[in-house]
């Protein structure tokens, strides 16, 4: 119990973390949402959006993020 008490916290902090940053990129007037390549599709009865070239770079950039924290802890 105490091991899934820790995974809890970690995905507390982490959570907090990615929502901090999305605060701070609308604050700088990051465009991430409507990049070049973010599909909208508006009609009469409702809306259709994927942002796929944000997805893409917010992978992009955790992937790099993700790598260089697991190889500065296997020192």
């Amino acid at each position: 119990m105490e091991n899934f008490a820790r995974y809890i916290m970690i995905g507390g902090i982490v959570l907090f973390l990615i929502g901090g940053g999305a605060y701070l990129a609308a604050k700088f007037g990051l465009p991430l949402g409507r990049l070049p390549g973010d599909i909208r599709i508006a009609g009469e009865n409702g809306s259709f959006y994927f942002p796929i070239t944000t997805s893409i770079l917010v992978s992009v950039v955790l992937t790099i993020v993700l790598n260089v924290i697991v190889r500065l802890l296997k020192r």
